[in-house]
């Protein structure tokens, strides 16, 4: 008897590669829903794992529902999943369509669309920032305006992923600029960039992230992360650590809340990645939550700190078997990012760490020559690279002392505008 197919929406990236590669290791067929321009980016390596394909346009929900739907009964799919932020909504509806396990696709455009999710939240009694849907001037105002809000705030699209668009303001002429800056911020596939956006109160305190996974409705946290964030107006995240141990109220109080927002979304087949802060006095803020696993190598940091393998868990999941979820390892897993000190041209780099003991994994992704940004999203970083160990503070110095070794030149370029290009490994230098 063959094994169900295994459907991807956008297989794109290297989560999405190490998880075709586990469903192939384990003998189902592989097919990848995807655009044309993206497939024509996919490595040899992937394209050789897979079985089909269907090409879509995810920019036309409806139309391509229908049309990987139609796919995915031909070639016996079994299983739908996505690493993809903005696909999630999809993926559910998807599932539902093909009555295989998923998300709730009626609440999960809670996990997409954040004055959804603020309306979700609340609505759930998570304990949230009050936030504000504006379309408007008058609003932008009267949003300001209101004593649940005041200064500083926080200004960011309501379809937007990665920290792309969101200012943190501390007054009414900063607000203004920030909308604007908001309005313009055009996700994949043409989300966003309408009139709508939200300003929500600051939640001030230490930023984590709790990586979990939901089968059947029960929930299994893997690992809280601490994330390293940049201060200022524009918040991109420079590094995750994990797993991290909160004092024990302070720990149940945060799944508490966590596991009242998954619920919320609608997510009851697969990984969620919530993004809590925590104050002074202990109290935990729910953030926003993403129906998917934590991006910028997390995945990663929980196979190797705890031996869980989280790709297997995720197609497991998605075919309604139990999935392994405790961990085999006690250790501790560190990821670094190298940004940009300002737009420019890259003219060159040095003491980017190479892969060898206790350094697993590196990825660099712009080109010498190349135009860079100065950071203002996740995405304008450069590369990256994961440090593995025993011990925490072990772990932490010297993920550090190697990112301290990174040197970079960037020289100014008039009127920068271009992205972060790949870059292969022969352009940097030792």
């Amino acid at each position: 008897m063959s094994l169900p197919g295994v459907l991807l929406l956008d297989a794109a990236g290297p989560e999405a590669g190490l998880l075709a590669t586990a469903a192939a290791a384990r003998g189902h067929q592989v097919h990848a829903a995807t655009t044309a321009a993206a497939y024509a980016d996919y490595r040899p390596e992937l394209k050789g794992l897979l079985a089909g394909r269907v090409v879509t346009d995810f920019a036309r929900p409806g139309r391509a529902l229908d049309e990987i739907a139609a796919f995915a009964r031909r070639r016996g799919v079994g299983a739908v999943l996505t690493v993809n932020e903005y696909l999630t909504e999809l993926a559910a509806r998807l599932c539902a369509e093909l009555g295989v396990p998923g998300n709730d696709p009626v609440r999960a455009g809670a996990a997409r669309d954040k004055a959804a999710m603020a309306g979700a939240f609340t609505a759930a009694g998570v304990r949230a920032p009050h936030t504000v849907l504006v379309r408007s001037d008058a609003e932008l105002r009267a949003a300001l305006a209101d004593p649940r809000v005041g200064f500083p705030c926080v200004v960011k699209p309501r379809s937007g992923a990665g920290s792309a668009g969101v200012t943190v303001v501390t007054d009414a002429v900063g607000a203004s600029a920030a909308a604007d800056v908001a309005r313009e911020s055009v996700g994949m596939y043409g989300s966003g960039g309408d009139s709508g956006l939200l300003v929500q109160a600051y939640a001030a305190g230490t930023e984590y992230s709790v990586e979990s996974f939901t089968q059947g409705g029960a929930t299994t946290h893997l690992a809280v992360t601490r994330k390293q964030v940049t201060g200022g107006a524009k918040r991109v995240e420079t590094g995750h650590s994990l797993p991290v141990s909160l004092p024990p109220a302070i720990q149940a109080a945060v799944y508490r809340e966590v596991e009242a927002a998954i619920r919320a979304a609608g997510i009851r087949h697969g990984a969620s990645h919530t993004e809590v802060i925590v104050s002074g006095d202990g109290r935990c803020m729910v953030i926003e939550i993403g129906a998917r696993l934590g991006a910028g190598q997390i995945g990663l940091l929980i196979q190797h700190a705890l031996g869980i393998d989280v790709w297997a868990a995720l197609l497991d999941v998605a075919l309604g078997r139990p999935a392994a979820l405790a961990p085999s390892a006690l250790g501790y897993a560190a990821v670094r990012f190298v940004t940009s000190p300002h737009a420019g041209r890259l003219t060159s780099l040095y003491g980017f760490p190479r892969t060898g003991p206790g350094v697993p994994f590196v990825r660099w992704r712009a080109a010498i020559g190349g135009l860079v940004r100065e950071p203002g999203a996740n995405g304008h970083r450069l590369g990256s690279f994961v440090v593995t160990g025993l011990d925490a503070d072990e772990v932490e110095e010297r993920a550090d002392a190697l990112l301290r070794r990174v040197r970079i030149h960037v020289e100014p370029a008039p009127e920068n505008t271009g992205q972060v290009r790949p870059a292969s490994t022969s352009a940097i230098a030792p």
